[in-house]
């Protein structure tokens, strides 16, 4: 009887140490599986500033927070950049792309007149914000719950593009509000922009867009985006569409495109046309400011970066400039910087061209590039020419323009439409002249 009870109390102490051992198993996977995730937040904070084609690379400055310090340091322990489509992959999206940038520029803003930390001097805002460096380039840190007005922007014609680039922090969460943008009548702009804060529509003209990085989707391989139309105060039209182009951790940075044509409206991301509403707008408003939203964000380093704002005059006649005038001049063909690499947010222009040429193929042209007076003038007129060499070569391999039916030539910095005496102008003079030979 002893034996058996011994041998009892004996199971019954395995069963138990082997309890306590199983806890103390559980808690150790538990911290290394608590460690592990540390770390992974950690470093998910340390890739916040994802740019263009990868991460974005920030920097220190003397006015940043503790946070922003670890932000900034992203750039230093970035990841390889997230694998994205090729021009030649995407060649049927851009076939499809009609977005013809304005020829004339407005506005430019790139935030070069301002300091890092500060919040930008010719903007308004019921929030907050500061400028921060991304990749080497100024950009705009908008804050949430806020509202904010460029404005310098305050007179918007019948027919213009407007254009800018935004970024976002890596792992964005769903339930932060997307970053909007509205074209609105403002009576005073210096007090009404304020009337476009988030769950507010008194006295609202205009219509709004939204973008958001992610969607309900568990996958997160799409993002959102929606419009609301506002007349008199009331609402109008409104709809929630996917989107392709601006998703957190896969293409967390989107070049948007507004194309307003009288009451047409519209919006692209990238190449991707998201939006194309025939009545947008409504006959007898003004509209004529721009302005930028934000809501709440779920968690305090979710982040929204504007920057490169472009206004120009839209519904360039080119058909008609070309074909009967014998001569087309744009500044909406844009090209990386110092170099000859043509920017796809240029190929609606370029292939619109293209097809007057198809439709007249007895039409012959000469393309000349110019630049402004920034940099070496020999290294300017080389530039000139090889830009309109690399337009040729678009309008041949891409369109099917015979080669004989293009000669090309560069003026470099010598005859500038407007004096180089201001970003705009320079801007306007970075300009191609297409010209029917005769």
């Amino acid at each position: 009887m002893k034996a058996q009870l011994f041998l009892i109390l004996l199971f019954i102490c395995g069963i138990c140490k082997a309890q306590i051992n199983t806890k103390e198993i559980k808690r150790n996977a538990e911290g290394r599986v608590n460690e592990t995730l540390n770390k992974g937040v950690n470093a998910g904070i340390d890739q916040l500033e994802k740019g263009i084609g990868g991460l974005f690379k920030g920097k220190k400055n003397k006015t940043a927070t503790k946070a922003d310090t670890v932000r900034n340091q992203a750039a230093e322990t970035a990841q390889s950049e997230p694998v994205g489509e090729t021009p030649q992959q995407n060649s049927d999206i851009l076939r499809k792309f009609d977005f013809v940038q304005g020829d004339k520029i407005l506005v430019l803003e790139n935030f070069e007149q301002d300091n890092l930390g500060d919040f930008p001097a010719k903007w308004s805002t019921n929030s907050g914000g500061e400028i921060v460096e991304l990749n080497g380039e100024k950009w705009l840190n908008i804050g949430k719950n806020g509202v904010f007005l460029p404005q310098f922007i305050n007179n918007l014609p019948d027919n213009f593009t407007f254009e800018f680039d935004v970024t976002c922090s890596a792992n964005f969460n769903f339930y932060s509000n997307p970053l909007s943008f509205s074209i609105a009548e403002l009576a005073k702009p210096s007090t009404d922009y304020v009337k476009w804060k988030q769950f507010n529509r008194l006295g609202r003209n205009g219509i709004e867009v939204g973008i958001h990085p992610k969607s309900v989707s568990t996958s997160n391989s799409k993002g959102t985006t929606n419009y609301q139309i506002y007349s008199n105060g009331n609402y109008g039209d409104k709809n929630k569409a996917m989107q392709n182009e601006f998703i957190s951790d896969v293409k967390a940075s989107v070049h948007v495109s507004v194309w307003r044509q009288k009451n047409r409206l519209r919006i692209y991301l990238n190449q991707e046309k998201v939006w194309d509403l025939p009545n947008a707008f409504v006959d007898g408003k003004k509209y004529n400011s721009i302005v930028f939203q934000t809501g709440n964000f779920k968690k305090e380093e979710d982040k929204y970066y504007i920057n490169n704002l472009r206004l120009a005059v839209g519904d360039p006649d080119t058909r008609h400039k070309l074909i009967n005038e014998g001569k087309f001049v744009s500044s909406g063909i844009l090209f990386d910087v110092n170099s000859a690499t043509i920017k796809l947010e240029s190929y609606g222009l370029i292939k619109s061209i293209a097809l007057i040429l198809q439709e007249n193929p007895s039409v012959k042209i000469k393309i000349i590039g110019h630049t402004d007076s920034d940099g070496e003038e020999k290294t300017n007129l080389k530039l000139s020419k090889q830009r309109a060499e690399a337009l040729k070569k678009m309008l041949n391999t891409e369109f099917d323009i015979e080669a004989v039916r293009m000669q090309t030539d560069g003026k470099g910095e010598s005859a500038p439409a407007m004096p180089n005496n201001s970003e705009i102008n320079k801007a306007n003079n970075r300009r191609v002249e297409f010209i029917k030979i005769k």
